[in-house]
């Protein structure tokens, strides 16, 4: 079988949990909150899927320890975060054009029942 190799695909890393300190309010950054995030990039996946080697693909463990990395550090913001991750994400892996993140905040303190608070940012 014969795959054109400009086809693209995503590399996905699903619903990854993190307690970070996130919040505009001082007791967030205090107490803290459980978060979760997904992320996509359209990636080559015609090369890996024929070669078999980690060395041609996005390595997922490499992005989740970035991203692991960016959620460690405490912001205001869930957009500073977000842009955060893509900027080191497009730094780290310049030939990706396109990415998309989504931070949740789950149980945000906005006054009454709200399940999780979200921002999608995309490059």
């Amino acid at each position: 079988m014969t795959i054109d190799t400009t086809v693209k695909g995503e590399v996905e890393l699903l619903n990854m949990e993190f307690y970070s300190y996130h919040g505009h309010f001082e007791e967030e950054q205090i107490i803290g909150n459980k978060f979760l995030v997904s992320f996509s990039a359209q990636a080559d996946v015609i090369t890996p899927g024929k070669s078999d080697e980690l060395k041609d693909a996005l390595n997922y463990q490499e992005v989740y320890s970035l991203i692991s990395r960016e959620m460690a550090i405490p912001s205001k913001l869930l957009e500073n975060v977000a842009f955060r991750i893509l900027s080191s994400f497009k730094e780290r892996f310049p030939t990706i054009e396109s990415a998309t993140i989504s931070i949740s905040k789950l149980n945000p303190p906005v006054g009454g029942k709200v399940e999780a608070a979200r921002v999608v940012m995309s490059l």
